[in-house]
């Protein structure tokens, strides 16, 4: 019966499925390499008889004459035979290296000498002296030779079995160092690979001369539009994992303009002990389009003040919130309570961590942070040890149109949620604050100003580590740029810009993360956590990128600033000084407390007004309480 037929119990009547035991498997590849050895094996009896007979001829000029061709013909196949051995001895046959392959060299190279030495004893000690002794020598470099090439001959053409079709997309890389090569090894060695490397480039001249599995260097970045012409690629991989932005951009803009769609690899960090695999070559995504690597920071090593804690994060359903969820789950805390008032984003955060979403678990909270005695009694209730709070509106126009709305939620919320948390005695609370809180000039900014502020007051009266975090902009997050101009490009354009001079610091929801969790390990008391984001990138850039990215013409508008928004961001304040004393890439920035209550601001009457009141209240010096109360 046929492996995995359905047949028929003879006793139970029972149809059952006959499935092929382990030892078929095994016998089949066992059948398989004992049919290659044998394949190995007889070539190299062949190329030893071939050698041992080559060698006496032409030791006797191929006079024919002067040969025993009878006495020859018994020697050289029992000479082959005699050398085999040899060769079994060492382990040629055993399967333990690639065929053609340099490791196997070393022991070709062996055997053969060891077949010589044999060959040379057996020809001495026999009394007929078949082969003349420089023949027997010149034997073992002639065979080495042939048994080189035959391997050499089947590493190739079993390579070209594993080459894909040429209907496979054609593509050159960019760096022929260890990533592009072995980028090309991955892809020459499978047939269903979408892609074809044609050609390398690299801008090391140490390099121009190499040829890899066929594939030549032809050049530098200077000829990627001559090179992408003349081996009609269509593709180009930019294999440089370590790549930075002063690389990654040139190459890409050069790329493009010679009409060559762009991958990429990973980062570095990402191959370790891993050899490149084609799942690892990549469209570009939102770290590249904006020409820097994401900063890691090793989050891992010290997070472990999550284990078996009990955690709250509000606005968890966001996108920083549910980020956050999600990576404090990996860490084993003893209770996750998620809170929010928007259900549908519990609903999904739920879903990415656990799979399943029925929404009957206690740790899922509908609630807003405005709902002070609500916000006591979760918190008598469950008692967190370690709270995020990333609770927040933070669209800066429509704040700057309605400022009681941010004194509502940004202010009077992240109050209600410190109280409740110092009722309780938490151990850890990070406040997430934005990069527009220094030196602020909008309602978002300073209603993150005033709960930086906030935050350090409620550390100086309290046992634990308060701390804030400051970072830019957000790629990815609900309402930022990057899906802003998708989206718009989805549209049929155009995609707007403000200002064609203005710049953003930018950082991926898993690096803003990242430094949250680490924030309430590292930091201290009245401090705010700063990442280095690297250089300001100009939003212009990245808009007219995603338009390059679309393949089709988008136009660019530019609507100017907007009331509160600046020319340029800044992630510390004129009068700030920041120090790294514990990661290379965090800066601490003391906060002076808020001294004074909160009472004077109102979220009701004009809006300017409002905005007023809280420009006083974020600008206020440390223990001057200068907004008047009512």
């Amino acid at each position: 019966m046929p492996h995995g037929d359905l047949g028929e119990d003879d006793r139970t009547g029972v149809v059952r499925q006959v499935r092929p035991s382990a030892r078929a498997f095994a016998s089949l590849f066992v059948r398989r390499d004992v049919a290659r050895a044998t394949a190995i094996v007889a070539y190299d009896f062949v190329a030893w008889t071939v050698a041992v007979t080559f060698a006496v001829f032409e030791r006797y000029d191929f006079r024919v004459s002067h040969i025993d061709v009878g006495r020859l013909a018994t020697a050289a196949p029992a000479g082959a035979v005699l050398a085999i051995a040899a060769s079994a001895v060492v382990g040629l046959y055993a399967g333990r290296w690639t065929v053609g392959s340099l490791d196997e060299v070393p022991a070709l190279s062996a055997s053969v000498v060891l077949g010589t030495i044999g060959l040379f004893a057996a020809d001495s000690v026999w009394w007929a002296n078949p082969l003349p002794r420089s023949s027997v020598i010149g034997a073992g470099f002639i065979a080495l030779v042939l048994m080189g090439a035959g391997r050499l001959a089947w590493r190739t053409a079993g390579d070209r079995r594993l080459r894909p079709s040429d209907e496979a997309s054609r593509m050159i890389v960019f760096g022929a160092g260890e990533a592009g090569m072995a980028s090309v090894r991955a892809m020459l060695r499978q047939p269903s690979s979408p892609y074809l490397p044609v050609a390398f480039l690299d801008d090391a001249l140490n390099q121009r001369n190499l040829r890899y599995m066929g594939v030549r260097v032809m050049g530098g970045r200077g000829d990627i539009a001559r090179v992408a012409t003349t081996v009609s690629a269509d593709t180009m991989l930019i294999a440089i994992p370590s790549a930075g932005r002063e690389v990654f951009l040139p190459l890409t803009q050069a790329a493009e303009a010679a009409g060559l769609d762009v991958k990429v690899l990973p980062p570095l960090t990402e191959f370790v002990g891993v050899d490149v695999q084609i799942d690892d070559i990549r469209d570009v995504q939102e770290e590249d389009i904006l020409g820097r690597r994401v900063v890691h920071t090793d989050v891992e090593s010290i997070a472990g003040y999550l284990t078996g804690k009990r955690v709250l994060v509000t606005g968890a359903g966001g996108s920083i919130g549910s980020e956050l969820c999600r990576q404090i789950s990996r860490f084993g805390p003893l209770e996750l309570v998620k809170l929010d008032r928007d259900e549908s984003a519990l609903h999904a955060v739920e879903l990415s961590i656990a799979g399943r979403a029925l929404l009957d678990s206690p740790d899922l909270v509908v609630m807003d942070i405005r709902d002070g005695e609500g916000l006591r009694d979760l918190f008598t209730a469950r008692r967190p040890q370690v709270v995020f709070h990333a609770a927040a509106l933070k669209h800066m126009p429509l704040l700057e149109r309605h400022p009681g709305e941010a004194v509502q939620t940004n202010v009077w919320g992240t109050r209600n949620v410190l109280e409740a948390a110092a009722a309780v005695g938490v151990e850890h609370f990070v406040n997430i604050s934005t990069d527009k809180a220094a030196d602020p000039i909008s309602v978002l900014g300073y209603s993150k100003r005033i709960t930086e502020r906030l935050t350090a007051a409620y550390g100086d009266s309290n046992p634990g580590v308060w701390v804030s975090v400051r970072f830019g902009n957000v790629l990815g997050s609900r309402g930022s740029m990057l899906p802003t101009f998708r989206g718009q490009v989805a549209a049929g354009g155009p995609i707007t810009v403000t200002d064609p001079q203005a710049t953003r610091y930018f950082m991926l929801i898993r690096e803003a993360v990242e430094l949250v969790i680490q924030a309430g390990a590292i930091g201290r008391n009245g401090e705010a956590l700063v990442l280095d984001m690297g250089d300001a990138v100009r939003i212009d850039d990245v808009a007219r990128r995603v338009a390059r990215f679309s393949r089709r013409k988008i136009d660019i508008v530019y609507t100017g600033l907007r009331d509160g928004e600046k020319l340029h961001e800044t992630l510390l304040s004129v009068d700030e000084v920041g120090s790294r004393p514990f990661h290379p890439l965090i800066s601490h920035v003391a906060v002076p407390p808020l001294r004074g209550g909160l009472d004077g601001i109102s979220c009701r009457g004009p809006a300017d007004e409002i905005s007023d009141r809280l420009r006083a209240l974020a600008r206020a010096a440390d223990g001057v309480q200068d907004v008047p109360l009512p």
